[in-house]
């Protein structure tokens, strides 16, 4: 974000909106929050956007919702691009301008919905930073005696992420009851609040049984409820500490940098190396859309490509 902009608050924007201009982004935040049930963070998001958007389009002389035509809108994004948005935040920007734009023309906020040919710069998409799977099995921490119940815990939170390739946001919020331990599944809440099951193996269900029967009594505390993982004052453990484990982990073990989010794109990459339909891990991540799972699919094409280097005839 540029630095004129940066200067000027999102609140201090939305303030001095016009009054009709400051209810309608209101009413938006309240669709996304109650309505969608969108999380705090994508409101946040979202309504920064907005209020970005509608303050430049004051400046334009626009003080009313049918004033925003497109060409306040590609003003706008040219604007962003000169104050140094990257093409990814462009895009996001585009996004949150047609969500908004069709919400207002639905709620006959506006006549015309002005975003509905606005285009967008396609980010880039890189390639996430995986493990290989030697790497991710030196990450694994090796089990350890009764008298350590944090580095039991350490090790059913690694192992944990890596066989089922959760966020670490759903690890921490893990709960005794979400462990089905004859099936080996977990019961996770995602975005949205979507709730799915996922499987893990053998070696993860140890490690999680070692830290149930060695570990966890030794933490459990007052404060703990029904957390399957615990800090070390007894209460659920927190995502910055699920991070230093996994950073910790990999460096101990003498792995490349990897983060809890590694760790999950690495779960991803090596189901879909083993054969694993792109459809399953879709639903093993709790992705909503097969486009957030296909960034995946460069490990299928290496895939191909050996098939045929084996099995065509002129390969």
């Amino acid at each position: 974000m540029g630095r004129r902009e940066s200067n000027r608050s999102t609140a201090g924007r939305h303030d001095n909106l016009p009054t009709a201009l400051r209810d309608a982004v209101d009413d938006f935040a309240r669709q996304l929050a109650l309505v969608e049930n969108r999380s705090p963070h994508t409101v946040r998001a979202y309504v920064s956007d907005v209020v970005s958007l509608l303050d430049h389009a004051t400046r334009m002389g626009r003080q009313a919702l049918h004033d925003l035509d497109i060409a306040v809108l590609r003003s706008w994004l040219a604007q962003q691009r000169t104050l140094g948005a990257a093409r990814t935040t462009l895009a996001r920007r585009a996004a949150t301008a047609r969500t908004f734009c069709a919400w207002a023309h639905r709620n006959d906020l506006i006549g015309t919905d002005p975003a509905a040919t606005l285009a967008s710069p396609r980010p880039h998409r890189t390639l996430p930073t995986v493990l290989r799977i030697e790497q991710a099995a030196q990450l694994m921490i090796e089990p350890v005696g009764v008298d350590d119940p944090l580095r039991l815990r350490d090790r059913a939170a690694v192992e944990l992420l890596y066989a089922t390739g959760i966020r670490v946001s759903e690890l921490c919020g893990l709960d005794l009851g979400d462990v089905d331990h004859g099936r080996r599944l977990v019961r996770v809440l995602g975005k949205g609040d979507r709730e799915r099951s996922v499987p893990y193996g053998e070696p993860a269900d140890a490690a999680v049984e070692d830290w149930l029967r060695r570990g966890r009594p030794a933490l459990v505390g007052p404060r703990s409820g029904e957390a399957l993982l615990l800090g070390a004052k007894g209460a659920r453990i927190q995502a910055t500490v699920v991070r230093r484990i996994v950073t910790g982990a990999a460096r101990a073990a003498g792995v490349p940098h990897v983060t809890p989010h590694g760790l999950r794109h690495s779960a991803a990459t090596h189901l879909l190396a083993g054969g694993a339909d792109l459809r399953s891990v879709q639903e093993l991540l709790g992705h909503a859309s097969l486009s957030s799972t296909q960034i995946y699919t460069h490990v299928s094409v290496e895939r191909l490509r050996d098939a045929y280097r084996q099995a065509h005839p002129r390969a």
